[in-house]
């Protein structure tokens, strides 16, 4: 049997890609992180799991959400992403979805607030982030659906982020991280383009570059009305400077903010991923 924690919900969805049927279900997850004063917060946390019901030992795929500029973590429910989820799983991967400490259904305090924006303490909260991630991999390792010792972490904004602070630790079975439209302090209808402590966030880049681990792929559209369009590359530019592997793609314009684009533009960025993941041996070579 399936090694399994917590409450499990069972949707049977089928696959676009394939005849096989796409289970969802929901698995519960212990975590212990720290925030910005170095408080430690215990509790389980729900995570999302995409699979198909055919597939063993699929390499996984963590998928890490991002952070509301409203502040209204509790509203953003339990994450899914179920239709990049479903797409993610007909490449091959087993999908794991953290709603992570103090968001959605997992509640708890907000132990990813990084401070006043003049002055952010940014690593503190993307360690929190990162913490989770590592806990959810280490707690599937018995699974027989997922292969814990090869995988990639992907990310959508702070989650993006995320994914880079990940690329700059030793992870179980890492080979790679994408970062879409990844960064943090953003508030697109107060000062679009320009986030909170943006210099402190190309120093974290910068020391996340002087460990980092594996290649990694960024993603970032450029009409982003949260970092804008210099931003970004000024972020990678001080990662790779400091000795990290990054690959920049830049994306067309997305209505009238492309920080949506992950979920709203698939068909800008899934070449440039899929070639990506054609490099790292997960996907066949094009013919």
């Amino acid at each position: 049997m399936l090694k399994q924690c917590g409450l499990s919900l069972l949707f049977l969805l089928m696959s676009a890609h394939a005849t096989a049927t796409v289970i969802e279900e929901v698995i519960e997850v212990p975590v212990s992180v720290r925030n910005i004063y170095g408080q430690e917060v215990s509790q389980r946390i729900k995570v999302t799991v995409f699979r198909d019901d055919q597939r063993m030992n699929a390499p996984y795929l963590v998928l890490n959400h991002g952070r509301p500029a409203n502040g209204n973590l509790a509203g953003m429910q339990r994450q899914r992403y179920s239709e990049n989820s479903r797409y993610f799983v007909s490449l091959g991967f087993a999908v794991l979805v953290p709603t992570r400490v103090g968001y959605g259904e997992s509640g708890g305090p907000d132990v990813e607030d990084s401070g006043r924006c003049d002055s952010r303490q940014y690593p503190p909260a993307y360690a929190a982030a990162a913490d989770q991630t590592i806990a959810v991999l280490k707690h599937v390792a018995g699974y027989s659906y997922v292969n814990a010792a090869r995988g990639i972490v992907v990310g959508q904004s702070f989650g993006g982020a995320t994914a880079i602070a990940l690329s700059a630790r030793e992870v179980p079975g890492m080979v790679a991280a994408v970062n879409f439209a990844g960064g943090g302090g953003g508030d697109p209808v107060g000062h679009p383009g320009v986030p909170c402590s943006a210099y402190r966030m190309t120093a974290m880049f910068r020391s996340y570059g002087t460990t980092a681990k594996v290649p990694t792929l960024w993603l970032y559209s450029e009409n982003d009305q949260f970092w804008g369009k210099k931003l970004p590359l000024e972020w990678l530019a001080a990662y790779t400077g400091a000795g990290g592997k990054g690959e920049f793609v830049q994306l067309p314009p997305y209505k009238e903010d492309g920080h949506a684009s992950f979920v709203g533009n698939r068909a800008a960025w899934q070449p440039a991923f899929e070639q990506f993941l054609r490099k790292l041996d997960f996907l066949p070579a094009s013919p």
